[in-house]
């Protein structure tokens, strides 16, 4: 600690003493035989204390002097001024400890300070959300009312947000799921036939084959009135049981009213109380060709590997990282995921945070596993990954590949992510060996816009949380890592 840092911290310390005493500055002063504006420059440490004046007032104040300069290195600042250490911002503006040490004697100013900058993270907040949704916005805003919600909060948020809430664990479907099985014979894989059995015996719908109208890409549709199920003839067996159990989701959904039980009208979007029902008709699918107790079953014995459990139950990669999210009965509770599925431009179509990891709709940390199985589609890519708040996870991805007329390019490929945090990485198939987490994982963010990293070598954007800061004559490995104060010489 150099000179005026210890004067500061000397003077601040006397100070803290004195407030928590009680005592006025001019009735401490009168007791040490200085002037009260000497006294004043000494707490704002622009006076060395000397030792004879520091000795009688550490008496007066009836502190232990080997306590006192004990804890001198110790650096302490305000406390709200203190959490803006870690703030990304401060990295690129010329502030240190010993600054804030300094505004710290001077408490109007420094809650002051403290102030404007949670007001900025307030108002910063704000346009992460605003960012975050523009790209759907604009083009929607055709069909908005001036008094449209959604720049800041899509229906799509809110539905993630309903499903984090209840920890994506609705046993009312599990145990609707497990009574339908035990109708019929309860074998483990579900076929397609079975499934077009239990639709019409228990709600008396007849499913047939049709082909969409030219142009059209529909592959399931049911006429209530008619009570039949049109299927596309191009759907495969996995996908075509996916479509039939997920139209059982749905009637079951209308018989128990559990939409409306458990969700009613209090969503800020009309539309959301019928995506919520989509989502939990897919999740009732989950429910039903993968029940709860044989499959919690398996993903112990197996230890999370989803390509084994996909082909003990005959369902798809992605289906089975579905419901690895849904595991949370009190009494079976597995691990807790966050699951993502992305496309190869890093599009994040379908997300579940059920670890407390944040996702941006747009422009996603390049390098994440999930991103990164792109570069070998056949294998799947593990990491230990690390936020900037040094939050750590063990991720792993995989890429699932559908091609339609033996080409990709008319098919679809989604990378599908699935996370937890890094210390469950020994109960899975997949978890890496590690002795040094901190070396091991892989620094990652939630996006460039928004990320807090000031090194990374693949950063694709200016971040919002940085100063602006540029010097033509000083180039970092990465032409948009902004320039801290660490960088100048």
């Amino acid at each position: 600690m150099n000179e005026n840092a210890l004067n500061a911290n000397v003077g601040h310390r006397l100070r803290t003493l004195r407030l928590s005493k009680n005592i006025k500055q001019a009735d401490a002063a009168r007791e040490l035989g200085v002037s009260a504006a000497y006294l004043n420059l000494i707490e704002k440490g622009k006076r060395v204390t000397p030792f004879p004046l520091l000795w009688k007032a550490l008496r007066f104040f009836q502190v232990d002097p080997e306590e006192f300069m004990s804890q001198l290195g110790e650096g302490r600042v305000d406390e709200a001024l203190a959490k803006l250490l870690d703030e990304p911002l401060l990295k690129t503006l010329n502030l240190d400890q010993d600054s804030l040490q300094s505004l710290s004697a001077e408490p109007k100013l420094a809650g002051t300070v403290a102030a404007l900058f949670n007001l900025y993270k307030n108002t910063r907040s704000q346009l992460e959300n605003v960012m975050a949704q523009l790209s759907s916005e604009q083009q929607g805003r055709a069909s908005s009312s001036p008094a449209d919600p959604r720049l800041d909060y899509s229906p799509y948020d809110e539905v993630s947000d309903f499903l984090q809430s209840h920890q994506n664990y609705f046993p009312e479907l599990e145990e609707e799921a497990e009574s339908l099985r035990q109708d019929f014979g309860n074998d483990r894989i579900l076929g397609s036939g079975t499934l077009i059995k239990m639709l019409e015996a228990r709600f008396g719908i007849t499913t047939r084959v049709a082909e969409a109208p030219e142009g059209s890409s529909v592959v399931r549709r049911l006429s209530l009135p008619d009570q039949v199920l049109e299927l596309s003839p191009t759907l495969t067996e996995q996908p075509l049981k996916f479509q039939i159990a997920a139209t059982l989701g749905l009637l079951a959904l209308d018989k128990m009213r559990l939409v409306e039980r458990i969700v009613g009208a209090k969503t800020k979007h009309a539309e959301t109380p019928r995506l919520i029902k989509v989502n939990l008709a897919n999740y009732f699918a989950g429910a039903l060709m993968l029940p709860y107790g044989d499959f919690f079953k398996e993903v112990q014995r197996t230890r999370y590997d989803v390509e084994l459990l996909s082909s003990i139950f005959g369902v798809t990669y992605e289906t089975v990282a579905h419901r690895v999210c849904n595991l949370a009965d009190p009494k079976r509770k597995g691990l807790p995921f966050h699951f993502i599925r992305t496309d190869i431009a890093g599009n994040i179509s379908k997300r579940y945070s059920g670890t407390g990891i944040k996702f941006a709709s747009t422009g996603n940390c390049g390098k994440w596993a999930v991103h990164l199985a792109f570069l070998n589609p056949s294998q799947l890519i593990r990491q230990y990954s690390a936020m900037p708040d040094g939050t750590t996870y063990f991720d792993f991805a995989k890429v699932q590949l559908q091609p339609i007329e033996g080409t990709i390019v008319r098919g679809t490929a989604y990378s599908i992510g699935l996370g937890t945090h890094a210390e469950n990485a020994r109960y899975l198939a997949y978890g890496l060996p590690t002795t040094d987490l901190k070396r091991d994982a892989v620094p990652i963010g939630v996006s460039c816009r928004f990320c807090e990293r000031p090194d990374c070598n693949q950063r694709a954007a200016a971040s919002y949380r940085f100063a602006f800061s540029f010097d033509e004559y000083t180039k970092k490995d990465c032409f948009f890592s902004p320039l801290v104060h660490t960088d100048r010489k």
